[in-house]
Parts: structure tokens; C-alpha cells; sequence
């Protein structure tokens, strides 16, 4: 009965937070909510013990199809004879994301390759779903995910504002809206992409196969034309958030609190110099494409998807491009995320002659996955 209590608690709560914070308009609000009330409670002893390892893996599968649904074949044609640039532009990001994650991986409180997923500028909530199952500290992760995704969403405004002073008399007109399969028709081919997408995964030796199985599934399907509209429901969406947040916010300890407390200032460094570098990718996409500069910033923004979304469509800007050039970044990131560990963990153990020296502060609970990425 205690443990159904502080579950019970435990949901109350994330429902309780979600709704104020989705309701200000804050990018993944269950995810931010349920890692913060998972914190709370563990740190005042009213959590439960963890996330069950089955509901975790489901709830990476719904988002790994989530996150497929963004694909849409059209957008994608939008791209058209810059399709090569934008490739180029997004395989320059993951590279400025791994400069600055090696750079995170400098502290002695931070590994190699939690740094290196911890910065990686693409899909902050599938990262945070598997860099248990990579190696990675999923704390440290999803801390400054979130904070890379709130800093750019924030910042984003601003910078049009006072940078690109945008004419708002010309708003784009919003991407179409595609039609939607029925409900149980979405539910039953979500169920399908989940168990069949992870299953092949794993007889893949796939890293992630709980996220990225289905995720490559949903995206064959959508380039194919064969999705017949699928959609993944808010609440299932919401639901995996609150298992995704609570599995890293369960994990949380005083000492590791403590600990990521010390790498805050770094990782806000190496946030804002990735937004830097990535707008200087945005003036070189911009150059060699028909893109006007504010365009190639948008496309080329390290974060905050729907925030980018709405400013494309209130300055006038080339929304079809701009999110085709954005879900490619998301993807990218996502699907080398596997390669990027298993390179991260092959040059840490060459180049480190101790490293025991390292400190375990922020990552005892993933010593057992890092074989995985090995």
C-alpha cells in the first residue's frame, strides 16, 4: 500500500505541475515536470524506488514513433537541390556538439560520454530516454538538455528581435494539416511499431533499440507514404514524458544533486557557445542557399522545435524549409547518438592512462549499461 501511495503522489503531482507549465508554453512540460517532482520526492524520501525497466522501454518506443510522426515526405521534397547543404550544416552541428561535450567531459565530475549526450543539440528528450541505456548519466543528461532547449527557446525572440528585425506584416500561412487515422487505427499500429521496432533492434545489437527501433520504423513508413495518417495520442505522448522524467529524476541523490550543481556554470558556457556557433551556421547556410539570414537562424536553431514553428510563421519566413532542415538536425543527432558513445567510450579508454581518477559522483547507476555502447 506505501508503495501504491507514493505512486499515486508521484502522478498526482507531475499532473499538477505539467499543466501550469504547459499551459506557459514550456517545451516538454511533462518531461521538465516529471523530473523535477521525481527530485523533490526522492530527495525527501517519498518516491518510489525507480521506473520498472518494461514501462521505461514502452515509453521510449511511443516517443521513438512520436518523433518518426514529424517526418512528412513534402516537407522533406521542400528541401529540393539544398538538401546536400542542409546535411552538411546538421553533420557540422552534431561535430560542434561533440567539441563541446569533450569539452564538458574535462570535469572531473562529468564522463566523456555523459558530456558528449548531454550537448548533443538534437532531440533533448529521446537522448534523455536511452543515455542510461548507452552509458551515460541520465541525470546529468536530462538536466542540461532541458536547459539547452529553455535557453534557446528563451533566447530566440530576443535574438530576432534585436538581430534580424523581422517584418511581421506578412505572416506565412501555417503548414497544412495532414489527415489523421482513427484513433484504434493509430493505437494499433503504434502497439505494432513498438514491439516490432524494438524487437528488431535488439536482434540488431541496436544501442537505444527501445527508442530508435521504432523510430526508424515510423519514419520508413512516413517517407513511404504507408503511415495512413497515424498519430500518436497527447496523453500516451504526456504519459511517456512522465516515465521518461521520473527514470532520471528517481536517480537523484543529495551527493548527485550536489555534484550537478558544480557542473553548471561549464554547461552554461558551452550552451551559449553552441548557440553561437550554430547561428554562424546559420549565416553559411544562408549564403549558399535562397534563404534570407533570419531563415538560415531559424533552420539551423540548436533546440526548441515549436519555438521555431511559431517565429517561422509570424515573420513571414519558409516554414516548409525551416522544419524540414530542423526534424533532419533532430533525426541526425538521434540515430548517431549510438555511433557518437561507442566512439566517445573507444577514445576515452585510449587516450585516459587513469582512468580511475575520474570521480563517480554523478554515474554509479550506469557503470552496468556502458557495455552496451562498448
Amino acid at each position: 500500500m506505501r508503495r501504491i501511495l507514493k505512486w499515486v503522489l508521484l502522478a498526482a503531482a507531475s499532473v499538477a505541475v505539467t499543466v501550469p507549465l504547459t499551459l506557459a508554453g514550456v517545451p516538454s512540460a511533462g518531461l521538465f515536470a516529471a523530473l523535477a517532482v521525481g527530485v523533490v520526492l526522492a530527495l525527501l524520501s517519498l518516491a518510489p524506488a525507480g521506473v520498472p525497466r518494461p514501462a521505461g522501454v514502452v515509453a521510449q518506443g511511443v516517443l521513438g514513433v512520436y518523433i518518426g510522426t514529424m517526418v512528412q515526405h513534402d516537407a522533406f521534397a521542400a528541401l529540393g537541390s539544398d538538401w546536400p547543404f542542409v546535411v552538411g550544416i546538421a553533420v557540422a552541428t552534431l561535430l560542434l556538439s561533440v567539441a563541446a561535450g569533450a569539452l564538458l567531459g574535462l570535469h572531473r565530475e562529468v564522463t566523456p560520454l555523459t558530456g558528449s549526450l548531454a550537448l548533443t543539440a538534437g532531440g533533448a528528450s529521446g537522448l534523455v530516454a536511452i543515455a542510461r541505456d548507452l552509458g551515460g548519466d541520465d541525470r546529468v543528461v536530462s538536466v542540461v538538455q532541458y536547459l539547452r532547449v529553455a535557453l534557446v527557446t528563451a533566447s530566440m525572440p530576443l535574438v530576432v528581435a534585436f538581430v534580424y528585425h523581422p517584418d511581421k506584416s506578412h505572416p506565412s500561412a501555417d503548414m497544412a494539416q495532414q489527415s489523421t487515422a482513427p484513433w484504434y487505427l493509430s493505437l494499433a499500429v503504434l502497439a505494432a511499431l513498438v514491439l516490432v521496432g524494438a524487437a528488431g533492434g535488439r536482434l540488431l545489437r541496436l544501442p537505444g533499440a527501445g527508442l530508435l527501433g521504432p523510430m526508424a520504423l515510423t519514419v520508413a513508413l512516413q517517407l513511404t507514404g504507408l503511415s495512413f495518417g497515424l498519430s500518436v495520442p497527447a496523453l500516451l505522448v504526456q504519459a511517456a514524458y512522465f516515465v521518461i522524467g521520473w527514470q532520471a529524476g528517481l536517480a537523484f541523490t543529495t551527493e548527485s544533486l550536489r555534484a550537478i550543481a558544480r557542473i553548471l556554470p561549464a554547461a552554461l558556457a558551452l550552451i551559449a557557445v553552441l548557440g553561437v556557433g550554430t547561428a554562424g551556421l546559420g549565416v553559411v547556410l544562408a549564403h549558399y542557399t535562397a534563404l534570407t539570414p533570419l531563415e538560415g537562424y531559424l533552420a539551423t536553431s540548436p533546440g526548441g522545435v515549436y519555438a521555431v514553428l511559431a517565429t517561422a510563421v509570424e515573420t513571414g519566413s519558409n516554414v516548409t524549409f525551416i522544419i524540414a532542415a530542423q526534424v533532419l538536425r533532430v533525426l541526425l543527432m538521434l540515430f548517431a547518438s549510438p555511433l557518437l558513445a561507442r566512439f566517445v567510450v573507444w577514445a576515452s579508454r585510449r587516450l585516459s592512462r587513469h582512468p580511475a581518477d575520474q570521480s563517480d559522483a554523478t554515474t554509479p547507476a550506469s557503470r552496468a549499461p556502458i557495455r552496451v555502447a562498448d
